[in-house]
């Protein structure tokens, strides 16, 4: 089974959480409508900046907890290879 490893903040240059799922749509869902994790909620981070697929939810795990090791300038580029504007890709990314 695949997996995901994601970005969500609250705006551009804001509040960053970095997680993991086998079911992106679905995860950023709940964190939109509150029923995500605790930290979303209380930031209030709905916006989906970042995310990459792997072929193995493992590999996505260990990406994952290497990403929440890193400085906060290395994720604010990372982020920004794919999405200088910080647009919430969502939507793009709902019709998986």
């Amino acid at each position: 089974m695949g997996g995901w490893v994601y970005i969500m903040s609250n705006r551009p240059g804001g509040v960053l959480y970095i997680g993991v799922t086998s079911d992106l749509p679905f995860r950023v869902h709940q964190h939109r409508t509150g029923k995500g994790s605790a930290f979303c909620r209380r930031y209030g981070l709905t916006r989906l900046v970042y995310a990459e697929q792997h072929d193995d939810i493992h590999a996505a795990i260990v990406r994952e907890k290497a990403m929440k090791a890193w400085k906060r300038e290395w994720k604010i580029e990372l982020i920004e290879t794919i999405n200088p504007a910080w647009d919430d890709l969502y939507e793009r990314l709902a019709g998986l």
